[in-house]
């Protein structure tokens, strides 16, 4: 293929990983179906140096409760996604090395950028490129990705730049995602006053002074137990319910 491409394997993936002693294994794909990737470490360092073009640094998953790695300014929106994400129990960076052999029979390589673990005991696998930067080369190596994710009944997911509104919203909230914001009383009175669709601001005046309640407010709005509409910029006025957790 032009450019060094390399197409579909040719050959049975292997997966290389770090298992929880800290050592390194290579095994067949078929072998690690049920590896706990959600709490793998990450298998290559994530580097900062002087001059350096995109940005590494650590998210505080609250789901997972420790650090997860990023070395863009789009994985950490994705991860932040994730972490959002009710669905999601478990989530890791840089998970695993995938190896195959190419068309043109040399080895390729890639690590994803995360793997997710569902309440449901699904998985995710997730690489993300902004889709003017996917080059022949990346596409082929997400290609075969989603191949050996469909082998074992993983979803893939290629993800770009989330909607602007949806990544404010949730950023805005990630602020609060520390269980330090949890007050049970002011927990319980918004609940309560939530118990159908109110406006935001006027209800939280009901609970109590602004500056103790909207903390708490906006934790339960990230652990999904109240909810709004994220398509939408979160203000005053907007009509705050029950959520689906």
């Amino acid at each position: 293929m032009p450019g060094g491409v390399t197409g579909p394997p040719t050959t049975d993936f292997e997966v290389g990983y770090v298992d929880p002693c800290g050592s390194e294994l290579r095994r067949p794909l078929t072998d690690v179906w049920a590896v706990r990737f959600e709490d793998a470490a990450p298998v290559r360092e994530f580097h900062s140096y002087k001059g350096q073009r995109h940005l590494s640094g650590l998210w505080w998953s609250s789901t997972a409760g420790r650090h997860v790695g990023y070395e863009s300014w789009l994985e950490r929106d994705h991860v932040m996604l994730l972490d959002f994400d009710p669905a999601v129990v478990g989530v890791s960076s840089q998970p695993f090395w995938l190896f195959w052999t190419g068309d043109n029979g040399k080895g390729v390589s890639h690590a994803p950028d995360y793997f997710a673990r569902r309440d449901d005991g699904s998985a995710i696998v997730i690489d993300c490129r902004p889709a003017e930067r996917r080059k022949a080369r990346d596409l082929m190596k997400f290609d075969s990705t989603q191949a050996a994710c469909d082998s074992l009944g993983w979803e893939f997911r290629l993800v770009g730049a989330p909607p602007p509104i949806v990544l404010a919203n949730v950023r805005w909230l990630a602020g609060y995602r520390h269980p330090r914001h949890r007050l049970d009383t002011i927990s319980a009175h918004l609940r309560d006053v939530f118990d159908e669709p109110r406006p935001l601001m006027d209800s939280v005046h009901l609970v109590g002074d602004p500056i103790s309640v909207l903390p708490v407010l906006f934790h339960l709005l990230w652990c999904n137990e109240l909810a709004f509409e994220l398509s939408v910029p979160l203000h005053a006025s907007s009509l705050v319910h029950p959520g689906g957790r």
